[in-house]
């Protein structure tokens, strides 16, 4: 038996068999140059190193897979290698390969999940009273730190603040949150930021290319969209699709292993939402199902396409579809509003929150379906009354020319308009929109609370008092919107907008509308003049 290294990984050889070894530890960095995404790390600890200014104690922290475990090995080989360049390790010494091939005792990895009693921390802290054997340091890397009990933690706790010279201690934690002050003090802390898609995309084409794998660039997008920032998630999507035995990789390839829709039936959903039409939402989404596709990978799907489409409308640009794609997105953009595409948005998110603690999970997502598609017909009478009254209103002041063969028509929709006004009640008086509103949408956009301004977009401020202003909805709160509005930060920070603008101290209030925007006055008419059958002729004022 013998052993071949290739990078930091060991393959054993018994005759002709030989270990398979996973893309994301065939491909770990093995210098700080090749981490991708953290330069804002790896330049601290390079210059770190370069200087002799290395600290006792680091916490590396940050989602996962984002390069925290591949960081710590790096920085140990770098402290302990015999020809370190700029701070990177040569990997070609024989304290640099006993630490890639794990045979160096001096440096020690630790689970913290299953290792995470009193009596791990206290061999550890018998430990580091001897010397190393063969390197500089002996380095303690405690992966998932954050599942040590409170004993262990205590145990940890004086070691970690006064260690020997020839002591290292790397911690690496996805929860920081949940680890004591007393040992976050201690450290040097590291943020680990979730890596862009560009750069798991410039990653992917070179273990793409060192492993002669064809793929194609739609097919790296999606990796890139699904691993969220997660490098080792984007190589477990690609090891997978190798190990299905496809010799060349496309979107539909991964979309079919990982159980996405194909966006031809993301669109005819999105498109019958958009449409109220319930029978088209609810077959697609059944053809979907039917498929054996994941729920909660289809409701992400529908909630990323709707809001592309939004993106569309604002930009004009898209970057991962195709020229047949755009154009159905394009076609879709133009018959729906912002405020609409932000409303589905919000109420699928509602219902994927739903779906979470719930055992049916199709049920819930039909019923979210059926809502969406059935929103407008839940106040289908209010809204014909309303119509008819605008109607009204512009035939008696004659906006409107109707032709004459029609009387008959309009002497009916007169007389439902009359007996709907004997049972109205009298409208609230409609305010003064303030002037400063605008600029303090402008403000929160700015200063990139785009949470708070895109529930505030097609909002207006009225007076109600001396110290009162109130924020109208026209088309209505969610429920969802309205928990992220009332939350004290959001509540705290408009209150303060509206009070600079003011010059005094102001309360705020939310006032959720049902009546249609005044905007589309005419489109109404036109509407309700469709349904009854009258032809008429607007005449702009």
């Amino acid at each position: 038996m013998w052993k071949v290294f290739h990078r930091d990984v060991s393959f054993v050889l018994r005759g002709e068999t030989m270990a398979y070894t996973a893309l994301y530890r065939k491909f770990r960095p093995l210098t700080f140059d090749e981490m991708v995404g953290q330069e804002h790390i790896t330049k601290t600890l390079k210059n770190q190193i370069m200087s002799g200014r290395v600290g006792h104690a680091y916490l590396f922290n940050g989602g996962r897979g984002t390069g925290k475990t591949s960081a710590a090995k790096v920085f140990a080989r770098a402290i302990n290698c015999l020809n370190p360049k700029d701070g990177e390790p040569c990997n070609e010494c024989e304290i640099c390969k006993g630490i890639i091939s794990g045979s160096l005792t001096d440096v020690v990895e630790m689970d913290a999940a299953s290792n995470n009693s009193v009596e791990d921390i206290r061999a550890i802290r018998d430990e580091v009273n001897f010397l190393p054997t063969l390197a500089k340091y002996r380095v303690y890397i405690i992966d998932e730190v954050h599942m040590l009990s409170t004993g262990a933690f205590n145990a940890l706790l004086k070691t970690l603040e006064e260690p020997p010279e020839h002591v290292k201690f790397i911690l690496a934690t996805t929860e920081p949150q949940k680890l004591p002050a007393t040992i976050l003090s201690r450290c040097q802390r590291f943020d680990f930021k979730r890596i862009s898609n560009e750069n798991i995309i410039k990653r992917l084409k070179i273990v793409c290319e060192a492993s002669n794998i064809k793929i194609t660039e739609e097919a790296l997008n999606i990796i890139a969209v699904l691993s969220e920032g997660a490098m080792r998630d984007a190589l477990s999507i690609l090891e997978r699709c190798l190990q299905d035995g496809i010799d060349n990789i496309d979107e539909d390839k991964i979309k079919e292993l990982v159980g996405i829709p194909k966006i031809v039936f993301v669109n005819k959903i999105v498109k019958a939402i958009l449409e109220y039409n319930v029978e088209d939402a609810l077959q697609a989404l059944e053809e979907v199902l039917q498929d054996g596709k994941d729920i909660n990978n289809l409701l992400w799907e529908i909630i990323k396409y709707v809001k592309d489409i939004l993106m569309f409308k604002t930009t004009k640009e898209l970057q991962i579809y195709s020229k047949d794609e755009l154009e159905q997105i394009a076609e879709l953009e133009k018959n729906t509003s912002k405020e609409r595409l932000i409303n589905i948005i919000y109420s699928l998110s509602e219902t994927e929150n739903n779906i979470k603690w719930s055992s049916q999970k199709n049920i819930m997502l039909q019923t979210g379906i059926i809502k969406l598609c059935a929103s407008t017909q839940a106040d289908g009478l209010e809204e014909l009354k309303n119509k008819i009254n605008i109607l009204e209103q512009k035939i008696a002041t004659g906006n409107i020319v109707v032709n004459s063969s029609n009387s008959k028509n309009i002497s009916q929709t007169t007389k439902i308009a009359n007996n709907q006004n004997s049972n109205k009640t009298p409208s609230r008086p409609i305010k003064k929109s303030e002037n400063y509103w605008q600029d303090i949408l402008n403000n929160l956009k700015s200063s990139g609370k785009m949470v708070l301004y895109s529930n505030l977009i097609s909002t207006r401020a009225v007076q109600i008092d001396d110290l009162t202003v109130g924020i109208e909805f026209p088309n209505g709160l969610t429920a969802f919107g309205k928990t992220l509005l009332e939350k004290p930060e959001n509540i705290n920070e408009l209150t303060k907008q509206i009070s600079m603008a003011c010059g005094k101290e102001m309360r705020v209030k939310y006032i959720d509308l049902k009546s249609q925007n005044n905007d589309s006055e005419d489109e109404s008419i036109e509407q309700i003049a469709k349904d009854l059958d009258i032809p008429i002729n607007i005449i702009e004022e």
